[in-house]
């Protein structure tokens, strides 16, 4: 009786010591794949809950919009682009007046006149944080993203982004997309934007470009 508790014990001890061994082999290899895929740029941290403001400086004026602290994965991501200078020299290459202007795709820096755009993006998109309370108003700033028939997620461009110019806003497009900031400045120089001559694409004849983003002080 005695020997056979000794192997129960010594069966028990050796049980535990892999289940430990095996545990500590998982965590190390979770940990180095998100030590892989973080970015190489540390995010600037959010204060007290404030809002993050962001100054977007256009040849044809500033825009400054704030973003929403309840979609943290769209603002911290743009934030990181704008801080790494992904956005500078990037052209809006849609406009519709009273609808909205379109921007952020990095294959537009340097296009060729009457070259279609609006295909790219940083080679990643964005979970959707599509929420009720934040509508497609007047000034609202959304996630540009695939349709629905290759996109059922209504998973976001990692980098394209829209400013509603309409008065009324764009109701229809309510829960659709993911909205993720607003507006606080500069509204005149998107209805500018908007207005522009364009071609049958609805990029503009006259390129318009952002020049910087910066977070605002």
């Amino acid at each position: 009786m005695k020997n056979i508790t000794i192997l129960l014990i010594l069966s028990l001890m050796l049980s535990v010591s892999c289940t430990a061994q095996t545990n500590k082999t998982e965590t190390q290899s979770v940990a180095t794949t998100m030590a892989v895929e973080e970015p190489q740029k540390e995010i600037p941290q959010k204060v007290d809950n404030l809002l993050t403001e962001v100054v977007i400086e256009t040849s044809l004026g500033a825009i400054t919009i704030a973003l929403y602290n309840e979609t943290p994965k769209h603002r911290d991501n743009f934030i990181k682009l704008a801080t790494d200078g992904f956005y500078d020299g990037v052209l809006f290459h849609r406009i519709i007046q009273n609808f909205m202007i379109q921007t952020g795709d990095p294959d537009s820096k340097n296009a060729a006149k009457g070259q279609r755009l609006g295909m790219g993006g940083p080679g990643y998109t964005i979970p959707a944080e599509i929420l009720p309370n934040f509508t497609h108003k007047r000034g609202a700033v959304a996630a540009a993203r695939q349709g629905d028939n290759v996109n059922p997620q209504r998973a976001s461009s990692g980098s394209q982004f829209y400013i509603v110019d309409g008065p009324n806003g764009a109701p229809h497009l309510n829960g659709q997309y993911t909205i993720f900031g607003e507006v606080t400045k500069g509204l005149d120089v998107v209805d500018k934007i908007a207005a522009q001559s364009k071609d049958q694409a609805d990029r503009p004849i006259d390129d318009i470009m952002i020049l910087s983003v910066r977070i605002a002080e």
